[in-house]
């Protein structure tokens, strides 16, 4: 089973003791990537609560994550990519996966379902019908031969498997239509290794733990981008004078600006030298259309877009749980937002932090610490590795429930969705 990544959700709980408590809903999600390090879909796994683990059966977890993705909407959780949902055997011959869409769900056959005749052909009816499949933590075994025949997927576990292994996995799968996916690669030298036997898609912490790069230079420029997509996103509250002061020190920005305001296009008289002057005669719209051009080329420049959404993400969360823990909801907006640039940058946080505009405990928030200050960071980064039993000893002090959280989660998913709109 792959280790999970991503997400926590709960639909909320009675606040009068005295009554039947709802229960609460939690999802992991981990992103699953391509070759050049894009999102094509997510495995979305359940849990029962802050624990990382499910104290139940797996049919009725599979259940649970069925209703879940009814519930929540699976196109939300998926970010409209693809879906993997772990399956039981009493889930797919009950025919209870038909719940989901089959254009963008895949279904996963877990290692321990037994392939027999019966199952074949649930699964060929569901392969009719448009449903995927993928063979989750792949072994070598005869029997699986015609399961390989119907899966778009073969997961190998990489913590689980050594190249000799694969190799022989590989030959078993020579000749099928499925794809080679390595799950639970966690580092770049993993990555690399994966790559150059042939796999298409990978599962694990790989994109987000690069190779550290010494004496490299910190470009300010996709902070700045970042900063201009938050303050568009803000609408009505549209702050010329922070605009201004980004664009300011910019200087591509700036260039573009200045350039188009003394076009011929505007039959302007006189020269525009200030960025205030300029954005007075382009206009927001066209401010607005421009910044989007030129966010969505620096942005998209070697970086996988999901860095950038979980940055956005991080920030608007960090933003909105300060004030339950007394805490500048500024300052965790930008501790949120930097919390990845190791990840973007490709170097080490202790470098980066050197050349900050922040107070010395903001920084060491960054780096770890658990200072009061670092405890939204601490609490966002527990929600994407599903480690949720520390989210609740963290909180329990400021008496935030468990629903909160999950709607904050939420909103931050939204905003953020909406944010990175505007530089498309």
């Amino acid at each position: 089973m792959a280790v999970t990544e991503e997400v926590c959700f709960s639909t909320g709980e009675a606040e009068d003791k005295a009554a039947v408590p709802q229960p609460s809903r939690f999802l992991a999600r981990q992103p699953i990537m391509d070759t050049h390090r894009e999102v094509m879909g997510y495995e979305l796994l359940f849990r029962a609560g802050w624990e990382n683990c499910f104290s139940g059966g797996s049919d009725e977890a599979t259940r649970q994550t069925l209703d879940n993705c009814l519930f929540m909407g699976i196109e939300s959780l998926a970010q409209e990519k693809l879906a993997f949902i772990n399956c039981t055997r009493e889930s797919l011959v009950g025919g209870l996966v038909t719940l989901l869409p089959p254009k963008t769900t895949v279904l996963e056959i877990l290692e321990t379902i037994e392939p027999d005749a019966e199952l074949i052909a649930v699964c060929k009816d569901l392969c009719s019908k448009g449903y995927r499949f993928a063979l989750d933590d792949f072994i070598l075994r005869p029997e699986m031969a015609p399961l390989i025949e119907l899966a778009s997927y073969v997961k190998v576990d990489f913590r689980q498997s050594d190249a000799a292994e694969r190799r022989l996995i590989h030959q078993m799968v020579r000749g099928s239509d499925a794809a080679l996916l390595a799950e639970k690669v966690e580092d770049q030298n993993e990555f690399d290794i994966a790559m150059s036997e042939g796999y298409q898609y990978f599962q694990g912490y790989f994109f987000c733990r690069p190779k550290v790069l010494a004496n490299r230079e910190i470009p300010p420029h996709r902070m700045n981008y970042l900063k201009l997509l938050v303050e568009l996103n803000r609408g009505d509250s549209f702050d010329l004078r922070k605009v201004t002061s980004i664009v300011e020190v910019e200087a591509s920005l700036c260039y573009r600006l200045l350039r188009m305001a003394n076009s011929a296009l505007w039959g302007v008289r006189y020269d525009i030298t200030s960025v205030n002057d300029a954005f007075m005669v382009v206009g927001e719209t066209r401010f607005r259309a421009l910044v989007s051009v030129a966010a969505s080329c620096v942005l998209s420049q070697n970086q996988p877009p999901a860095l950038i959404a979980m940055s956005l993400e991080r920030a608007r969360f960090c933003e909105l749980l300060a004030p339950m823990v007394d805490e500048d909801p500024a300052e965790q907006f930008m501790l949120g937002l930097m919390s990845l640039l190791d990840a973007m940058l490709q170097t080490s946080m202790e470098s980066i932090t050197k050349t900050l505009p922040l107070r010395a405990e903001a920084k060491a928030a960054l780096l770890g610490s658990t200072e009061p200050v670092a405890l939204p960071l601490r609490l966002i980064r527990s929600f994407e590795s599903g480690s949720w039993a520390s989210c609740e000893g963290a909180i329990s002090a400021f008496g935030i429930s468990e629903e909160t959280l999950a709607q904050l989660y939420m909103d931050s998913l939204k905003w953020a969705k909406e944010t990175l709109a505007v530089g498309v």
